[in-house]
């Protein structure tokens, strides 16, 4: 991985660990909260967006439309998804989980539908995330409390959703060259447009979030897509079996920041899992 990668990857790592945050604060609002920051999200890049456009002029046919639109689709799961752990489930569980499964299944697809070969290295870091993730799901009692077995779950399920959607984006902005920007924008426009039936139907809801959650619906709805962009910017030209892993250095961010601004519980247990699955990362860029 380049040093240019590495710079895109960990500072995407340190504004989607901020912009979780803010998610888990709001905590419920599913499908509707998705819509409302991505409404702001829409307009806040849509000037950046055009002048791409009007620059670049890239090439936009029917496949490309359809990978813009199947990426829509994918991040309103993962969002959709994402939300419902945070509603049940602590931030220093739900998302380390996440973002450790999500690699690891990312790795394991781009070898199999990318023809990518990791070395011994890389595989030893494969095996450390999965020694993580077994930390955290196996906390005491994890599956006795309802709410934290759900929790795991909901994490196990995003990071599949993080998978998918890495592995199809990879070809989106390496293979039929739409820009990263594009991309990024266009997708959370089909978002949007799938879940406005839902948030017309539901009116006083998104206007009770808006009015009780104006800061972190803008914070999302500016880091969000910052991230995700920096990220496809580095899968353009690096393989996804190093970008996956390496953006996850985000998962001892985000444990830190549900110990020390949430209060959250089991923090020496979540850090250590958080340290194996962020040496996994390291042996998977390494290697």
């Amino acid at each position: 991985m380049t040093l240019f990668a590495l710079v895109l990857v960990l500072g995407a790592a340190v504004f989607h660990a901020t912009w979780n945050l803010l998610a888990k604060r709001v905590g419920g609002g599913g499908a509707v909260f998705v819509w409302l920051f991505g409404v702001f999200s829409v307009l806040i890049y849509a000037p950046l967006a055009l002048v791409l456009i009007l620059l670049q002029r890239p090439y936009l046919g029917v496949e490309q439309f359809v990978f813009m639109l199947g990426s829509g689709a994918l991040h309103l799961g993962y969002f959709v998804v994402l939300q419902r752990g945070y509603a049940v489930g602590d931030l220093s569980l739900v998302y380390p989980l996440a973002r450790g499964t999500g690699p690891l299944v990312a790795t394991v697809g781009a070898v199999i539908l990318l023809g990518e070969r990791p070395g011994v290295v890389a595989l030893s870091g494969v095996f450390s995330i999965t020694l993580g993730v077994y930390l955290l799901t196996r906390e005491p009692g994890g599956f006795r409390g309802f709410g934290l077995g759900r929790g795991v779950v909901y994490g196990l399920l995003t990071g599949v959703f993080i998978a998918a959607y890495t592995l199809w984006d990879k070809h989106a902005v390496s293979a039929l060259l739409i820009p990263p920007l594009l991309q990024s924008w266009a997708t959370t426009v089909f978002t949007v447009a799938l879940l406005s039936p839902t948030a017309v139907s539901r009116r006083k809801e998104v206007l009770s979030l808006w009015r009780a959650h104006k800061p972190e619906v803008l914070g999302i709805a500016v880091l969000s897509p910052l991230s995700y962009i920096l990220v496809l910017t580095a899968l353009v030209f690096t393989p996804v079996s190093y970008v996956a892993p390496a953006r996850e250095v985000s998962i001892l961010v985000g444990v830190a920041m549900g110990a020390r601004l949430l209060s959250e519980g089991h923090t020496a247990r979540r850090l250590i899992a958080a340290i194996a699955m962020v040496a996994g990362v390291a042996a998977l860029v390494l290697g």
